[in-house]
């Protein structure tokens, strides 16, 4: 008899929507403490550059873990491995909040991303078990919906937590779905049984040449624009460990018998190209959660708060646009919606690259409308045509491949980006200040204002300078919108190489 006979259809869905509850609370906690670092850091008594590991450990311990959970699954089975996450997960978001200093933190918060990370694919692949045709779809742009909507939020409910309560509510929040998640999954989501004995032929050289290449890499891309690359002799040894490691993980991948990622489902084709689309998005998601906060920090002096009203825009026109994608996903090619996605979220892009100093929440409010409706329409049917395809044995190792090119897009958009707003920052801010000679009479104006308005003409060089430096940084972000515009573009003009998806034809491999 399957494992899923003894399930009535609402306790599908009730199961289901547990896991959803797990990974949200998962993805959320990566952007989460985002616009409060400022904040923890003060009560831990901790610096810049110490204060970054809050969210670089968290993001180093999560992506080494995904692409282990197939494997884990398969020994431990779904439910348990969920149910465990979700414990660990829990109570490490216990010892966070409860954290005595900045050393204690970072260790809490890198046991919190390992722990918690199996949570995130597991729920694609029981979505795939438990749903066949129409509900399928819908399944699918729950987690799509999840997968982007979560990190969007992060910074909005960190900062309105931070300024009503406390930072160390940021993961207090947790405790309460994680145990919910932690009992309520084990008793319903039975589709499949352990196989301890996976434990003696596991690919353990592969498990330790993922870590080491996803652990060095993302160190690497977290730290390197603060440190100038590789000009620095952590980021250059770090690199080249990464850099063959990777080359060693691959070559064990496509030669091990029974490897810890199946890195041979790249041979499909829309497995291959919706992981380039799924590292695209990463790239979306994450970069521009990552640039609009620092832009209205930075240019505009927002406060946490005020950041979090700024960019809520993009949840709410995603969560509005959630209907007529459920609507469209049943009548149209998910082919062409995954193509409209792209294209809205390109053409937010090219909303924001005329950005200027003086932007608010009005007029954020389009290019982040069409952002939010762009990533309702794009990462639902990538999730569809990428793993609707495949027998749920194979399922289970390429989700977490999948799911990891999302969150390695994501570290490298933002690692490029940073790059771009070092680099560009100077540049832009010595082509500006080439142009402030006394033959320019716009400068001579705002210099009779500025010294007239001040008692020393040196007040008035620092105010010059500092309208100068914040014409240079918006010019920048400019530059960075405009990177991830052309990363979309490419993504658009791919989508008709993927073939309509075609569900899995016999039994489940998994099946009992």
């Amino acid at each position: 008899m399957s494992p899923l006979a003894h399930l009535s259809q609402g306790q599908k869905i009730f199961a289901f929507a547990s896991m959803c509850l797990g990974m949200f609370i998962a993805l959320l906690d990566i952007q989460i403490v985002s616009a409060s670092l400022r904040d923890i850091g003060g009560g831990l008594s901790a610096g810049a550059d110490d204060v970054a590991w809050i969210q670089t450990a968290y993001l180093i311990a999560e992506i080494v873990v995904i692409p282990l959970s197939g494997w884990l699954s398969r020994v431990f089975s779904t439910r348990w491995l969920f149910a465990a996450s979700a414990a660990g997960f829990t109570i490490t978001s216990l010892l966070c909040g409860a954290a005595w200093d900045i050393q204690s933190m970072i260790v809490f918060r890198a046991a919190q991303g390992f722990l918690g990370g199996s949570m995130i694919p597991t729920v694609f692949t029981t979505a795939f078990v438990f749903f066949e045709g129409k509900q399928r779809v819908i399944a699918a742009a729950t987690i799509g919906a999840i997968a982007s909507l979560a990190p969007t939020l992060g910074p909005t409910l960190g900062g309105w937590i931070t300024d009503h309560y406390s930072w160390h509510w940021l993961f207090f929040i947790n405790l309460v779905p994680g145990v919910f998640v932690a009992i309520a999954v084990p008793l319903l989501v039975k589709i499949d049984e352990p196989d301890l004995s996976l434990l003696k032929s596991g690919d353990w050289a592969g498990m330790a040449l993922i870590a080491i290449f996803l652990g060095c890499l993302e160190y690497t891309l977290e730290e390197g624009p603060r440190w100038n690359w590789l000009e620095d002799d952590t980021i250059r040894t770090t690199a080249w460990v990464s850099l063959v490691a990777g080359v060693l993980f691959v070559w064990r991948g496509l030669t091990a018998q029974h490897p810890v990622v199946d890195l041979r489902a790249l041979k499909d084709r829309n497995f291959a190209l919706g992981c380039f689309f799924s590292f695209v998005t990463g790239i979306g998601l994450f970069a521009t959660i990552y640039l609009t906060p620092l832009f209205l920090g930075r240019v505009e002096g927002y406060s946490a708060f005020q950041i979090g009203k700024a960019v809520f825009s993009t949840g709410v026109f995603q969560i509005l646009s959630i209907p007529l994608y459920a609507f469209l996903a049943n009548r149209v090619d998910l082919r062409w919606l995954l193509m409209l996605g792209l294209a809205l979220f390109t053409a937010s892009m090219i909303e924001f690259i005329p950005i200027t100093h003086d932007w608010s929440s009005t007029e954020l409010l389009l290019p982040q409308a069409l952002r939010g409706i762009g990533q309702q329409m794009a990462v639902p049917p990538t999730v569809t045509l990428t793993l609707g395809g495949l027998a749920p044995a194979r399922l289970k190792y390429a989700s977490g491949l999948f799911n990891l090119m999302r969150n390695l897009g994501g570290a490298m958009g933002i690692a490029g980006c940073a790059t771009i707003l070092n680099d560009r920052t100077n540049l832009h801010f010595f082509r500006l200040a080439e142009r402030l000679t006394p033959v320019n009479e716009a400068m001579n104006s705002s210099w009779s204002d500025l010294s007239g308005a001040t008692e020393a003409s040196s007040a008035a060089l620092k105010q010059l300078w500092l309208l100068t430096f914040r014409e240079a940084q918006t010019l920048t972000y400019a530059d960075a919108f405009f990177c991830i515009m052309l990363c979309f573009a490419v993504a658009t003009v791919m989508v008709p190489l993927m073939r309509k998806v075609q569900p899995p034809t016999g039994p489940s491999a998994d099946a009992h």
